[in-house]
């Protein structure tokens, strides 16, 4: 390349991208792990099913368009320096992202969420999850897809002054 400096395209969040083509936020830069964000990995409790990561990893590859909106948003730090992780096991469930340092998990519901099974299914979900300590946020694909300022606005404020 010559001495004339090359463009570099900007995502629609302003982040540059990575060496390796994919985007991370301007302040993505390596972190170290805490000793709060390492008692916080010690806690979480993976359940002995031998399908739950497989699951898992699938999850991850075929994400929803409002779970890929909300990622861009959530992941390489770019939401205030939370970390958050997709698609993990927690106490024999697979959460859509969660905040391990401040137990918060955000889970994404599509329209078969209002039918009756599973709305008890989700109501028991929550429930085990709160009885682990974390918080609980749900949030519907059309939130997300039309209004994800809010929804990234309400997730702060859930973590409110726990934020270093």
């Amino acid at each position: 390349m010559g001495s004339a400096a090359r463009h570099t395209p900007l995502c629609p969040a302003g982040h540059l991208p990575h060496k390796r083509g994919d985007w991370l936020g301007a302040s993505a830069r390596p972190v170290q792990r805490s000793e709060m964000a390492e008692a916080a990995w010690r806690t979480i409790k993976i359940s002995g099913s031998r399908h739950i990561l497989p699951n898992a990893r699938r999850m991850r590859k075929a994400m929803t368009d409002a779970e890929l909106k909300l990622w861009n948003e959530l992941r390489a730090h770019r939401l205030m320096g939370l970390s958050f992780r997709r698609q993990m096991p927690i106490a024999g469930y697979i959460v859509d992202f969660a905040c391990p340092i401040h137990r918060l998990i955000v889970e994404i519901d599509g329209s078969q969420h209002a039918l009756a099974p599973k709305v008890a299914a989700d109501e028991i979900k929550t429930q085990r999850l709160q009885a682990d300590g974390w918080t609980v946020l749900r949030f519907w694909n059309d939130d997300i897809l039309r209004d994800i300022d809010n929804v990234c606005s309400h997730i702060i404020r859930t973590i409110g002054t726990d934020l270093p």
